[in-house]
């Protein structure tokens, strides 16, 4: 994967950028927040140690070419209110899992929506992924939607081996192409 230049990406009100030690605080809330992470099994980071040491570990990934993780900000300001990443690629290359969470104050706003569509096109078009599959929670009806809005399609009777309670969605290349 090129990483030079981390490739920041723009659309109409959001501009996703470059994980960054001062976003220790949003880091520390978006991974120990009830509300945010009430469908989500993840390690917590209540402390600004434990932030930092997910944010020196996330952009080591980054740099290791092992994930995209973006920081979701709008484009007037620079205040990290949610994040979206392309993770857990296989062997090939060709298929990676897409992350997200978002701050309760901006949810339902179609936010994540314009961040997902604009992180599926970086996959397809620069990464030329072929596939890219979502992990959530039977009862996140949110998540559930944002995805299906976004042409997922739910793969009936494939579990998720870490955590029973998740579906699992994926959409290939071409079923998106087709979809734009």
């Amino acid at each position: 994967m090129n990483r030079n230049p981390f490739p920041e990406i723009k659309t109409k009100r959001l501009f996703l950028r470059k994980l960054r030690n001062t976003d220790w605080k949003i880091i520390s809330y978006l991974r120990s927040d009830k509300e945010v992470n009430k469908f989500v099994k993840r390690p917590r980071a209540e402390s600004k140690e434990k932030a930092m040491q997910f944010i020196t570990k996330t952009n080591v990934g980054m740099d290791n070419g092992e994930l995209y993780y973006w920081c979701i900000t709008q484009n007037h300001t620079d205040q990290m209110i949610g994040s979206i990443c392309l993770w857990n690629f296989s062997k090939s290359r060709k298929t990676a899992e897409v992350g997200y969470d978002l701050s309760t104050n901006f949810q339902g706003q179609g936010i994540m929506n314009e961040a997902m569509r604009s992180v599926l096109e970086f996959g397809y078009n620069d990464v030329k992924l072929d596939l890219i599959e979502a992990y959530t929670h039977h009862g996140n009806e949110s998540s559930k939607k944002l995805l299906e809005k976004n042409s997922f399609k739910l793969i009936e009777g494939r579990k998720d081996e870490h955590n029973e309670a998740n579906l699992i969605y994926e959409l290939r290349n071409h079923v998106y192409k087709n979809c734009k």
